[in-house]
């Protein structure tokens, strides 16, 4: 028993409190991280509450390692970045050697553990990552590159050696992390993979080349990719606008409507164009109830307007029938509203708004979040923005600036908030 257990009683209850609490919050961190109406500010207190419980468990010693181990039988995402917190807080080698054992044969080990390396402090990995890094186990070494890569902390010769790496998984978060970390040296060794075997190997060898400066083939990759009805699609589009210039922008969003991409896609496309000349067009799509709350999102990502604090939102129609589970027992759809959390246009005002502020905005340049991209903006976008556009700004940072090492937008808030303090405005 530890100094800590002989000296205040433990509350078994209340233990298991926190490894449950903890897991749940993780799985709403996950989904904050990408919200599209959340701030850092509101990231923030969600954050305070998930370290508390995680400090929680590690005042109760090993009892809280002990209530985490037992969790690990269902073997979900919140209950193995639990237990990993606890092994690296509390430096247990045979429950963190246990925890990679499970990534070889736990679908969601990987995530879950990538997920708690980044959110404990660098102080508490050294000597750990290191380890990692060395294995010969490539799903090990893959969590190092993984934990790395979070931090935005170049793990070095490591890095360049998993390029090449046999095992597809290591090979594509090595190319991933290339562009992650700014690291231009590799830029050779990134187009060389753009014809790699595996698709998800290639396509991160062509994001990171583009956002390590190339304008050439690996533009033209991501650029096939926005193309098609891909996985990866999203991804490509909106770092293929961001690296083009606005006539080569603007023939992406127009080859799009050629070929056939559905109404949503062209919608956030137009807004990360940030063309001036698609605002009408994206006005008449918020007539449209269900792409109304998507073009609105994208009209703020080219003029920078916030729907709420303008009263330019409306509530949602009462004839709207928002897809997502319902109480029809006959009724199999359970996907949720993808646009459940932006706001309601209300396309009268929104037109209104436009009508009297157009003449700020020159015809035919492009602009971002209201302003024309810079390194600036995109630093107070990051600064005071919604995570959709914070995240857009770490990429458009990077294609501005390239060799910029990209701003992690999911990592703990207070990591963010000490990073955001010393850039410059």
């Amino acid at each position: 028993m530890t100094e800590i257990e002989e000296s205040r009683p433990v509350n078994i209850d209340v233990v298991s409190q926190h490894v449950d609490d903890a897991a749940s919050l993780r799985a709403m961190r996950s989904v904050l991280v990408r919200a599209p109406h959340v701030k850092l500010k509101d990231l923030a207190r969600a954050d305070e509450r998930l370290a508390a419980h995680l400090d929680g468990l590690s005042i109760a010693g090993e009892i809280g390692a002990s209530l985490s181990r037992a969790a690990l039988g269902a073997a979900g995402v919140g209950a193995l970045f639990v237990a990993c917190i606890v092994a690296i807080e509390c430096r247990d080698g045979a429950l963190l050697r246990q925890l990679l054992s499970l990534l070889e044969r736990v679908p969601a080990a990987a995530r879950a553990l990538s997920s708690a390396f980044g959110w404990v402090s660098a102080s508490r990995l050294r000597g750990v990552v290191a380890h990692l890094l060395a294995s010969e186990s490539p799903q090990i070494r893959w969590l190092g590159l993984a934990a790395c890569a979070q931090h935005r902390v170049d793990p070095g010769a490591p890095l360049a050696q998993a390029l090449d790496h046999e095992d597809a998984r290591l090979r594509t978060r090595a190319l991933r992390a290339a562009g992650e970390l700014g690291r231009i040296d590799l830029l050779g060794n990134c187009l060389a993979h753009l014809g790699d075997d595996v698709p998800a190997a290639a396509f991160a060898a062509a994001r990171s080349s583009v956002l390590l400066g190339d304008r050439g083939k690996a533009l033209a990759v991501l650029r096939e990719c926005s193309l098609e009805a891909a996985s990866c699609r999203l991804d490509a589009l909106i770092v293929a606008l961001f690296a083009a210039d606005v006539p080569a922008a603007r023939g992406l969003v127009e080859a799009l409507a050629d070929n056939g991409a559905d109404a949503r896609t062209k919608i956030r496309a137009a807004g990360w164009s940030g063309d001036i000349q698609a605002v009408p067009w994206l006005l008449r799509q918020m007539e449209n109830p269900a792409r109304a709350r998507l073009a609105g999102e994208a009209f703020s990502f080219i003029t920078g307007v916030d729907l709420a604090w303008l009263d330019l939102h409306r509530d949602a129609p009462d004839d709207f029938d928002a897809p997502g589970p319902n109480d029809d027992p006959a009724d199999d759809n359970v996907a949720l509203d993808e646009d459940d959390d932006l706001r309601w246009p209300d396309v009268a005002k929104v037109s209104g708004w436009w009508k009297e502020n157009q003449s700020r905005f020159a015809c035919g340049t492009r602009v971002f979040v209201g302003e024309a991209p810079a390194a600036a903006q995109c630093v107070q976008v990051l600064r005071k923005n919604t995570q959709r556009q914070r995240i857009a700004a770490a990429l458009y940072l990077c294609t501005l600036q390239p060799g910029t090492v990209m701003f992690n937008c999911a990592a703990p808030s207070k990591r963010q908030a000490r990073l955001l303090a010393h850039m410059a405005p």
